[in-house]
């Protein structure tokens, strides 16, 4: 991986700020937003979950971005975050980015989940404001309804059909099964979209899918499903889904006497999966990621020391990933030398980035090329990864 470049040049932020004109607040609900509220900043939306449901993806993205713009502005810029929280709500996800379309803002980070993104993104583009999603793993998120690209739309991470498939292949490859029983979220396209990755690869392998079901989100007792599954033939159970019911699913199923490896995706990714479960329940379980502190590069190693320093705890596969979002479009803004909306567009859609998930360009879909990584927990803590490229169509 890549040094990423952290220092930005003073001489070319003051040439942009000089160039942008007073931009006023909103005229709904007020954001929140840095010390920097000179007229002439550069204001950067950060929309994001930070109530709600899966309000731990939120705000880790919110201090990973934070961070980033601090970093920028030590170094010379002079960077506004504009901040709101859409409480984990589509609806209110949808206001808000009609709100932060009349920000002024030059580009916008977020938000985490890809529902949430998904019923934004219409507006934004409409609007032409450039959006760096860091975790809308949806297939298809950055299409539009006729499935042409939203011109304005990009993520940095990698598509649920493409880790789905990973997981499979790594569970047929490194983990040696073949007999899965998948028990998925009902209630998001996230779990739906993959599922049918997963079965699709597992099956292509020559895996046999013993049994699929479902619970919903918001579920917290599994005992009956798990004491149905108990009984059944199979070496690997998957759960493509949040660390919310996930955490509780696990518990429950290594208190009956499941043994087997658990599989996820990654929406295990949060600390609060460590307190549903139990740190000593998190043992033979493996999920998907973009990120890992495992063999952390020289460049990784600086990240988290500045975000340990910063927050006082470690950083998460969303923290990063909202770092490297938030550092992309404040380079793209910097190579164009400008705010105007095609010109940051264009210099997003062209970018060579270099970041702690990974180098990347962005493919026709404005989705990354970038392998999926799968950890594996030991009591919790993350105690291998492994890179997985899926042999797909």
């Amino acid at each position: 991986m890549k040094t990423m470049k952290k220092a930005f040049m003073s001489a070319l932020a003051i040439m942009m700020a000089a160039s942008l004109a007073a931009c006023g607040d909103s005229s709904s609900d007020t954001p929140s937003g840095s010390d920097n509220s000179g007229s002439n900043t550069v204001k950067i939306g950060l929309h994001f979950e930070l109530t709600g449901e899966v309000a731990d993806y939120g705000n880790a993205e919110l201090k990973g971005a934070k961070l980033a713009i601090k970093q920028a502005n030590e170094a010379g810029g002079n960077y506004e975050e504009v901040i709101y929280d859409n409480k984990s709500d589509t609806t209110e996800a949808v206001t808000l980015a009609a709100q932060l379309a009349n920000d002024g803002v030059a580009g916008v980070v977020g938000p985490a989940t890809s529902g949430s993104s998904a019923a934004t993104y219409q507006i934004k583009n409409d609007a032409k404001v450039t959006v760096i999603s860091p975790s809308a793993t949806q297939i298809g998120v950055t299409l539009d309804p006729s499935g042409n690209v939203y011109n304005y739309v990009f993520r940095i991470c990698f598509e649920d059909s493409y880790q789905g498939a990973a997981m499979a292949q790594y569970a047929v490859d490194t983990l040696a099964k073949g007999k899965v029983i998948i028990y998925a979220d009902n209630s998001s396209d996230y779990a739906k979209g993959l599922t049918e990755a997963f079965t699709e690869q597992f099956k292509k392998l020559g895996g046999t899918i013993v049994a699929t079901d479902y619970y919903s989100k918001g579920d917290t007792d599994f005992n009956s499903v798990l004491t149905k599954f108990k009984d059944m033939d199979y070496d690997v159970l998957y759960i493509p889904g949040y660390y919310n019911e996930a955490g509780l699913i696990i518990k429950q199923a290594r208190e009956m006497g499941i043994d087997c490896e658990i599989i996820g995706s990654d929406g295990f990714d949060s600390e609060s999966l460590i307190d549903l479960a139990g740190a000593s329940n998190l043992n033979k379980v493996y999920y998907t990621t973009a990120y890992t502190t495992v063999g952390a590069s020289d460049a990784l190693q600086a990240f988290i020391d500045a975000y340990k320093a910063e927050y006082n705890e470690e950083p998460s596969m969303f923290s990063a990933l909202a770092y490297d979002s938030t550092n992309l479009l404040i380079q793209a803004i910097e190579k164009a030398g400008s705010t105007d909306s095609d010109a940051v567009r264009s210099a997003v859609e062209n970018i060579e980035f270099d970041g702690v998930t990974g180098s990347f360009s962005f493919d026709e879909t404005h989705t990354p090329i970038k392998s999926v990584l799968v950890v594996t927990l030991v009591d919790g803590v993350q105690g291998d990864a492994v890179a997985v490229s899926p042999d797909v169509d």
